[in-house]
């Protein structure tokens, strides 16, 4: 965001104010909010969220534990989705082998 903020700061103003907005409307409590907002920075690999949603929700009240049982289930949630994705994917695998499946790359 620091080169956004310095070159295109009128769209991270316009993030803020989104912020803002989320903050103003918001219908869940902020632990759950927090809890959220950490799983999400979980599977979004974002180092910054993940500790600043990991303080927020330990300000909101929760515990170091409630927070590694919200880490185990990104992990698990996550697992199955990329298993059922790839078993998705891959679903044809004999075709796949016979060589009757085109990935469509360029070579």
């Amino acid at each position: 965001m620091r080169m956004l903020a310095e070159l295109f700061p009128e769209f991270t103003q316009k993030l803020d104010e989104i912020d803002e907005l989320y903050k103003e409307k918001r219908l869940i409590d902020e632990k759950t909010y927090q809890f959220i907002c950490f799983a999400v920075s979980i599977k979004a690999r974002s180092k910054p969220c993940v500790i600043k949603h990991y303080k927020g929700a330990l300000d909101a009240g929760a515990t170091p534990r409630e927070l590694a049982y919200i880490f185990a289930l990104v992990m698990r949630e996550a697992a199955g989705a990329d298993d059922c994705w790839t078993h998705d994917v891959l679903g044809d695998w004999t075709e796949i082998v016979a060589g009757n499946v085109d990935c469509g790359c360029q070579k």
